[in-house]
């Protein structure tokens, strides 16, 4: 071989291995967020904690808990999604009496999962009028590095608590929102 076939061939094999290395490091790459790792469903309730601080008189008598991801009633009920083979871990909040609509709902994925199309099969398939007496007028989800989140009550309930969540996690994918037109009721009715 001349001298300068040879120099191809290293220039091609030197951009290949350069390429391939690009390849393996956005492969790998996580999106960036601010929130903390989440290794359990403590973690995912000790986020719903920090949203919650500084929101006086927004909530009373909620009830923080975790989900079984193989419970598909639950998972179902709670996320919209027909089962929990994708996610690690869920934790809720709602009140456990109330007049008011009102569900946060935290997901962390499992590894290789994209978050941001839960988010979105979330924001698609949950029942906003899950509730025997009420519907949730205003809906937000979204989702940050592994963590997806959901927030759905009327707009002043929702609306700082996605705010809260947006500011923790400092980097949010696609934000779907979803605003339920109110139904018009029969004359009869008022």
């Amino acid at each position: 071989m001349n001298k300068t076939v040879k120099t191809i061939i290293i220039a091609l094999v030197a951009i290949a291995i350069v390429v391939a290395v690009v390849a393996i490091f956005m492969v790998n790459k996580k999106p960036k967020t601010n929130l903390e790792t989440v290794n359990s469903n403590e973690d995912l309730l000790a986020l719903v904690n920090k949203l919650y601080e500084g929101q006086k008189g927004l909530f009373s008598s909620l009830q923080n808990e975790a989900v079984d991801v193989a419970d598909n009633d639950f998972i179902q009920y709670y996320t919209g999604l027909e089962n929990g083979t994708n996610l690690e871990y869920v934790v809720t909040s709602e009140p456990m009496i109330s007049s008011q609509a009102y569900s946060l709902v935290l997901v962390k994925v499992k590894n290789g999962v994209d978050a941001n199309s839960v988010a979105k099969e979330m924001s698609e398939k949950v029942n906003t009028s899950k509730w025997i007496c009420v519907s949730a007028e205003k809906l937000y989800a979204t989702s940050s590095g592994d963590i997806v989140f959901l927030v759905m009550s009327s707009e002043d309930m929702a609306k700082p608590i996605y705010e809260k969540f947006k500011t923790l996690a400092g980097n949010v994918n696609e934000v779907y929102e979803k605003t339920e037109e109110e139904i018009e009721l029969p004359p009869e009715m008022y």
